[in-house]
């Protein structure tokens, strides 16, 4: 497991590669689809985005209603390429990671080898378990979308995978690969 403390930048990412173990501990926030295109509509008028997205991660994550006691509701990832079409605009602005699931369109992945960004994966299904891993959600932005407002989320060992490192390398792509692969040499 690697160990990596919020903000990010390009030298802790460099030394990332697909399929790495990572836990985070720090600083995230979380936009799904409808944020997502209210913050570019906010970049398009001229106005400033709701956070400093520089050397920032967003987890694509609308949790559940919190249970009396609890920081948040069970906070799984969404599937990240409802929010390709976004992606690249936020990596210009300075965005350096993402954090959900599924894998992302070409655009999205050349602009992570552009701008040395990274993308993680965390593993559907598991709200629950994650949402333990939160220790503190606050609504910043756009509460008027209810679970799909942005949070600013404090989080400790965060576990996600290097699903496309800043080089491109990419855990779908590779994983299948070596599926196919390990599957063919069983047939010879």
């Amino acid at each position: 497991m690697i160990e990596l403390l919020t903000p990010i930048n390009s030298e802790k990412i460099s030394h990332l590669k697909c399929g790495d173990q990572i836990v985070i501990s720090g600083d995230i926030y979380t936009a799904r689809d409808a944020a997502h295109q209210r913050m570019i509509e906010d970049l398009h008028n001229n106005k400033k985005l709701p956070f400093d997205i520089h050397n920032q991660i967003i987890f694509y994550m609308g949790p559940c209603p919190a249970a009396p006691g609890e920081v948040i509701g069970p906070a799984g990832p969404t599937t990240s390429h409802r929010m390709d079409t976004y992606t690249p605009e936020l990596l210009d602005k300075g965005l350096k990671g993402m954090i959900g699931k599924g894998n992302r369109n070409q655009e999205v992945i050349n602009s992570i080898i552009k701008h040395h960004a990274v993308y993680f994966a965390c593993i559907g299904g598991t709200g629950s378990l994650c949402s333990e891993r939160i220790i503190q959600s606050e609504i910043i932005a756009y509460d008027d979308l209810g679970t799909e407002a942005i949070r600013h989320l404090k989080v400790d060992d965060f576990q996600v995978i290097v699903a496309i490192d800043s080089k491109g390398n990419n855990i779908y792509t590779k994983g299948r690969n070596d599926f196919l692969n390990l599957y063919r040499t069983q047939e010879e």
